[in-house]
């Protein structure tokens, strides 16, 4: 299971399954991440709602006060004007010309476009000669597109243009950023949330005498973005960013150096392996809950180290991995459990052949507890076994022999015994102990106990006695079978290392030594008056024994037999 998650966790991660993820994860990184020191080098030159009321104008201004406007930033000894506004639409000539006379004469001026040919240009109101000769440069303001539409990385090229965010950054630091113009994209290193780059108000720096004024500080020597950042403007973006303060943000990422990288795949794929591997290992080290706690702490702890990274500059994938933790933890539980059945199976049939299956069910339900059961009092039927002859026959056979007549004859009995719905509850040699109606209760315990005994005495013995002859010398065995009904103590009895299941009380020492006087009678089944008097229908063939003294009882006690019993064999 720890493989099968890590090549399912890789499958996805290579096939980009889980990229939608992934960013969502990327940008609840910066929500955890504290807010960073902005750029100093970069500032936002901000037209909003309140600017349209300042200037008394509706956006968009006339091309004479955005020429007033970039002619005070150029005073003002901005570094580079970064213009977020595309000017794609000619209005009056004069008007036109005013902008490009204040684009000449800032000489650092980078303007936006969102379309580009090749064959054709930008898409701008300007001649290229005119663009070369004013020392304008143009970039291009498009995002790679993402299915949220929310912009997270800054390309370093679109369609054969550089972008406008590395055209400003290559502009500032007088050399083109590394990779301007390919197709390569980087992650924009938010230095927090909106507002928090500096933001000049549009009007400000449109006002008379701006470069003169102390506000003029905040754009000397910087690179001023200046694009609308009013809601209602247009330029606005999923992202919780105006587009001014996207193209900022992604500036002064290209400034620092692009500060977040993606982890190499080969880390990522590493991080995969080993989060299957844990999960694999916890399922293997505990139960379900152990093994789950385990997952969710490796969990918690690498998503901690992910944002750590992050915070460091690196960004390593966390879905992928976690997929594989998680399917391999919830594998291997599940495998784990299929396999605890199986054994629980084969334990319970392994169980059965020693303890009876009604007691084995209660204990295999305890598991978890110190598998005892409770001791409660229960009215049954108690029977005891025993072949006579046996110990003396043993004597004089191999070993193999003994053995293989013992498991003969105690098979016989066993099955007469469980065929009638007894419990066994021990092997004493070749003595049997057995119960009906306990652990689980039986109201005909007597009846079934009364037929079992018959049968043992009149089918299994001489089908075993059958099985005996050319084997065994003699003529056969004997057998005592003693009967008694009334309340025994069951339960579980012995060490956690041991135990075994018991019935105690008066009723289990009278079948006891009612099977001991089977060497003194006639008969080879001898049922307690208790036992008699506990039937629920008629035995025919029952006759009474007699008052036979047993032992521990102060009065003699009635005992029945049942007849027509077969020739018994030598004693």
């Amino acid at each position: 299971m720890g493989v099968a998650a890590a090549l399912i966790g890789l499958a996805a991660w290579g096939a980009g399954a889980l990229d939608r993820l992934e960013r969502v994860s990327v940008d609840q990184r910066f929500q955890v991440r504290s807010d960073r020191t902005p750029s100093p080098d970069v500032v936002v030159v901000g037209i909003d709602e309140d600017t349209q009321t300042v200037l008394e104008s509706r956006w968009p201004f006339p091309r004479r006060l955005q020429a007033d406007v970039i002619d005070n930033l150029a005073a003002a000894g901005a570094a580079v004007i970064a213009y977020d506004i595309q000017l794609t639409t000619g209005t009056a000539d004069v008007d036109d010309q005013r902008i490009y006379e204040a684009f000449d004469g800032a000489q650092n001026a980078v303007l936006a476009t969102s379309r580009y040919d090749p064959t054709n240009g930008p898409d701008v109101i300007f001649l290229d000669e005119d663009l070369a000769a004013a020392g304008i440069r143009m970039g291009h303001v498009a995002f790679p597109d993402t299915p949220d539409n929310v912009f997270r990385r800054v390309p370093l090229g679109v369609e054969g243009l550089a972008s406008f965010s590395a055209v400003a950054a290559g502009r500032f630091l007088g050399r083109p950023v590394p990779g301007e113009g390919t197709d390569r994209s980087a992650l924009i290193d938010y230095a927090g949330g909106p507002g928090t780059i500096t933001t000049i108000p549009y009007a400000d720096v449109a006002a008379d005498g701006f470069a003169d004024s102390p506000g003029a500080s905040a754009v000397r020597g910087r690179i001023a973005v200046v694009g609308l950042t009013g809601a209602s403007l247009g330029d606005t973006h999923p992202t919780p960013f105006a587009g001014p303060e996207i193209n900022a943000n992604g500036i002064a990422t290209f400034l620092a150096g692009e500060p977040l990288s993606d982890a190499p795949g080969w880390l990522d794929a590493l991080l995969i392996v080993l989060l299957a591997g844990l999960g694999a290992a916890a399922s293997l080290r505990g139960g379900a809950w152990t093994a789950i706690a385990a997952a969710g702490v490796a969990g918690a702890l690498f998503l901690v180290g992910a944002q750590i990274a992050f915070s460091g500059g690196t960004v390593v994938a966390v879905t992928a991995p976690l997929l594989a933790l998680g399917l391999a933890t919830a594998g291997g539980v599940g495998v784990g459990y299929a396999g605890i059945d199986r054994q629980r199976r084969r334990l319970r049939a392994e169980f059965e052949r020693f303890v009876p299956a009604e007691v084995v069910g209660e204990v295999m339900d305890r598991v978890g507890d110190d598998q005892r059961l409770g001791g409660r009092r229960i009215y049954c039927t108690v029977m005891f076994a025993d072949l006579r002859g046996f110990t003396a026959a043993a004597e004089r056979l191999p070993p193999e022999t003994v053995i293989e007549m013992l498991n003969r004859y105690l098979g016989e009995m066993s099955d007469a015994i469980l065929d009638h719905g007894g419990t066994i509850v021990s092997y004493m040699g070749d003595g049997i102990m057995a119960l009906f109606g306990a652990p689980l209760e039986q109201d005909d315990h007597a009846d079934r106990a009364v037929a079992a005994a018959r049968q043992m005495r009149d089918v299994r013995l001489p089908r075993f006695n059958a099985w005996c002859a050319g084997r065994v010398p003699g003529d056969g065995f004997r057998m005592g079978v003693g009967v008694a009904s009334g309340p025994v103590m069951s339960g579980n009895v012995g060490s956690e290392r041991r135990m075994e299941y018991a019935a105690v009380g008066d009723t289990t020492n009278i079948a006891s030594r009612l099977q001991s006087l089977t060497k003194e009678t006639p008969a080879m089944v001898l049922i307690a008056d208790s036992t008699r008097a506990a039937l629920t229908a008629p035995v025919a063939d029952l006759e009474a024994v007699g008052a036979l003294d047993v032992r521990g009882r102060q009065v003699p006690a009635a005992v029945w037999t049942l007849a027509r019993a077969p020739a018994p064999g030598p004693s």
